[in-house]
């Protein structure tokens, strides 16, 4: 038992080492991870902790903070980089899969034993090797906050159900805390939802209520949460009717909800969410439904590995696995990281289907399956590495530019819009122009300092225009960059004699949306 302990520690540590290395290789892609770094790097900035800025002067209200603290608070004492954007989502991370441990371990009949240490590194290892699990340990994201108050909420009951120490009753409030400061109200229902259907279904309401300091414990809570909400609507009013309001009720039930401020919706087919879910268990997922099939094909006894206290433990599980996706079942607004709170409780669960491996020898089937995903990471990563081109970053263009003579990233201009990767990598300096003021620019005459222009590619009129000026200097998946210089005084009289006769609508929209 004592090799079989050794080997699930040292694939878990070499699972973490792992995500915390490729966290450092690759750079940040639009959108999603560096629109959020470039907001804790504001906030480190300026030092303003109590409202998130999604640029200089605008506010954004779509999330609150405690990512955005944690991120900052990174940046501060590590430097800006991705690698310290990246850290507190594997941190939050490594403590999910302590709790997913400790779960699992007070679930066993012997929880002092080798055995129930042996089921929670089993347990804890599924969990770390699924494929959201894995891929959220080191991004820039909200997600990983909220998993955390979630999984600590119902770990603490389900401890606390199966005889642990007080301690977790407490913890149960400071996880609510967690997920109101990482997500908002949405903690309360993908915790409440499993917690009521356990307590309808076993009317263990007395039970429920002995268990936890409900009283004192929500005076912690709202001690912990509430400040930073009445502060936030104090500074920017009207935060508190769009983060409720439109961030918790027409995000889900409007698909096509206009209100979104940051981004765009996303409409899929009502019920996708069990398909996400699917996705981001993989493959344990599938694993675990195919043996869980055969077992009851060949009317093989369920292992007896539970040992439940209170009556429905088990189901308590089980739905804290699934109120994820229930909840977003009708909802076309989705995300597949939605379903990352569930993917905990999900590992706990699979672990109890696989009983021989935790007595014996790992099989070759069980380590081919825990390294799929690690592997699969790791070979994506080393090819990025190698094809960073393949990548919607602007890290190495904007480098680029900054080693260009006299040039800054403040010299940086993309026609439209910046994307996220420009401002976050240029430190905010990165611009964003209308292609009419670069056309009066030229036009003019009126360009007095040397202008690194990015231009979609998709944007092949301006293309055209711009080569017949000068040949770009630079490429990547998304742009050409061309350096436009002080005009010797041709230049803008060959450019406006072109644009009168090359049939470019100077007046037509070339912003396109970012995905």
């Amino acid at each position: 038992m004592t090799r079989n302990i050794n080997t699930l520690l040292w694939l878990l540590f070499a699972v973490l080492a792992a995500r915390l290395g490729l966290a450092a290789i690759l750079p940040l892609a639009d959108t999603t991870e560096p629109r959020y770094a470039e907001i804790a790097r504001i906030m480190a900035h300026t030092g303003d902790w109590i409202t998130p800025w999604f640029d200089y002067g605008v506010p954004f209200w779509g999330k609150p903070p405690l990512s955005f603290w944690a991120q900052a608070l990174s940046f501060k004492l590590l430097g800006v980089s991705e690698f310290a954007g990246r850290l507190p989502s594997w941190l939050a991370n490594v403590i999910i899969v302590y709790l997913v441990f400790t779960l699992r371990r007070y679930l066993h009949p012997e929880r002092d034993s080798q055995a129930a240490t042996s089921a929670g590194l089993w347990a804890a290892l599924i969990y770390a090797t699924t494929a959201l699990g894995f891929l959220t340990a080191g991004t820039v994201m909200t997600d990983s906050f909220l998993a955390l108050g979630s999984t600590l909420v119902l770990t603490s009951l389900v401890v606390r159900l199966q005889g642990g120490p007080m301690v977790w009753g407490w913890l149960f409030f400071i996880g609510l805390a967690i997920g109101l400061l990482a997500k908002g109200p949405l903690i309360l229902v993908l915790t409440g939802l499993p917690v009521f259907l356990w307590v309808a279904t076993t009317r263990r309401w007395l039970v429920l209520w002995q268990q936890l300091p409900w009283l004192r414990g929500s005076l912690l809570m709202m001690a912990i949460a509430a400040p930073w909400y009445v502060l936030a609507e104090l500074k920017t009013p009207g935060f508190l009717d769009y983060f409720i309001v439109g961030e918790h009720i027409k995000r889900f039930l409007v698909s096509s909800w206009q209100g979104d401020l940051y981004g765009n919706a996303h409409e899929f087919t009502r019920g996708t969410i069990w398909l996400y879910l699917v996705a981001a268990s993989f493959p344990w997922g599938l694993i675990a439904i195919v043996a869980f099939g055969v077992s009851r094909w060949r009317r093989q006894p369920a292992p007896q590995q539970w040992q439940p206290v209170e009556k429905g433990v088990g189901g308590l599980v089980l739905a804290s696995a699934l109120s994820p996706a229930v909840f977003f079942t009708l909802s076309g607004n989705i995300l597949w990281t939605y379903v990352l709170p569930g993917l905990p409780f999900l590992a706990v669960l699979a672990s109890s289907l696989w009983p021989r491996e935790l007595s014996g020898r790992m099989p070759a089937s069980s380590l081919a399956a825990v390294l799929t995903i690690p592997m699969m990471g790791i070979a994506a990563a080393g090819w990025l590495t190698l094809h960073p081109e393949q990548l919607k970053t602007e890290r190495d263009l904007v480098a680029q530019v900054e080693q260009l003579p006299h040039m800054s990233a403040d010299n940086l201009f993309y026609l439209g819009k910046a994307p996220f990767s420009a401002r976050f990598y240029s430190r905010g300096d990165a611009h964003a122009i209308a292609q009419e003021d670069v056309i009066d620019r030229i036009e003019s005459g009126n360009l007095h300092e040397p202008m690194a222009l990015a231009v979609e590619k998709g944007n092949t009129a301006m293309i055209r225009r711009l080569e017949d000026l000068t040949r770009p200097i630079e490429e990547n998946r998304r742009y050409r960059l061309f350096l436009l210089k002080p005009s010797s005084g041709n230049t803008a009289t060959s450019f406006q004699e072109k644009s009168k006769t090359g049939g470019i609508d100077y007046n037509a929209s070339n912003d396109h949306p970012l995905s």
